[in-house]
C-alpha cells in the first residue's frame, strides 16, 4: 500500500472538545489536511520541540528518547495506519542498525517522538480519503491559538502576540524564564514570539 507523507501545519486549541487540541497534519503537495484531536500533555509535548524550547527537566518523551538513543535505537519513520470508531492507530518504526521492529502507539504520542527524531511521518490514502479535509489554502499556524481552556480573551491574545507588548524587553526575559521553570509552554511561547518581533523591529 502506498504510503502518503504528511507534515505538521497546525496546532490549536480544540473549538468542540474541552481540554483537547486539534493537531492538524498536511498532505505534502497537496491540499488535503488530516486534523486529529489531542489531549493537552500531547500538545505541549509537540508544541514545545517545534519551537525548540528546552524544559527545566525533561519530559516524558524527552525521557524515552534519550532511553532510545542510549541503546542506539532510532525512530525511522511513523506510520497512521489506521482508523476505526474515529481513532487514529499508529506506530513506531524502529531500528537498531540491525533489525526493524514496529511498536504500536497513540497517534498524539508518535507524533511527539517523529519531531523529537526529526523523522518523516506517513498515512494511507484510505485515511486521507475518510477522514480528511480538502482547503484551498494554510487557515492554521503553529502554536497561534493555542491557549489555557480557562485563559480569558484567548482571541485577543492569540492576535496579539500574547498581551506582552507593555512590557519591557528585560521583564519579558524575566517572564520567559518564570515560564520555562513553571513549564508553562504556550505562556512561554508567546513570550518568545514578541521578543523575537522586537528584534526583527
Amino acid at each position: 500500500m502506498k504510503k502518503i507523507k504528511l507534515d505538521i501545519v497546525g496546532l490549536s486549541y480544540s473549538q468542540t472538545q474541552s481540554g483537547a487540541y486539534a493537531l492538524v497534519l498536511g498532505e505534502v503537495s497537496g491540499r488535503r489536511r488530516l486534523p486529529i484531536i489531542i489531549g493537552s500533555f500531547e500538545a505541549q509535548a509537540i508544541a514545545i520541540e517545534i519551537e525548540k524550547m528546552t524544559p527545566s527537566r525533561p519530559l516524558t518523551h524527552d525521557l524515552f528518547k534519550s532511553f532510545a538513543q542510549a541503546y542506539s535505537i532510532n525512530i525511522q519513520e511513523i506510520i497512521i495506519y489506521n482508523l476505526v470508531d474515529g481513532i487514529f492507530y499508529s506506530k513506531l518504526i524502529c531500528s537498531d542498525g540491525k533489525k526493524v521492529v514496529e511498536i504500536d502507539a497513540r497517534t498524539s504520542d508518535a507524533i511527539a517522538m517523529a519531531v523529537r527524531f526529526e523523522c518523516p511521518i506517513f498515512t494511507y490514502e484510505f485515511i486521507l480519503s475518510s477522514a480528511g479535509i480538502v482547503i484551498e489554502g494554510n487557515d492554521f499556524v503553529y502554536l497561534e491559538n493555542i491557549n489555557e481552556p480557562n485563559e480569558e480573551n484567548a482571541v485577543t491574545t492569540a492576535a496579539t502576540g500574547g498581551g506582552y507588548g507593555g512590557l519591557s524587553t528585560d521583564e519579558l526575559k524575566s517572564k520567559l524564564s518564570e515560564a520555562l521553570a513553571e513549564e508553562s509552554y504556550e505562556k512561554a511561547a508567546k513570550i518568545r514570539d514578541e521578543l523575537n518581533k522586537r528584534k526583527a523591529s
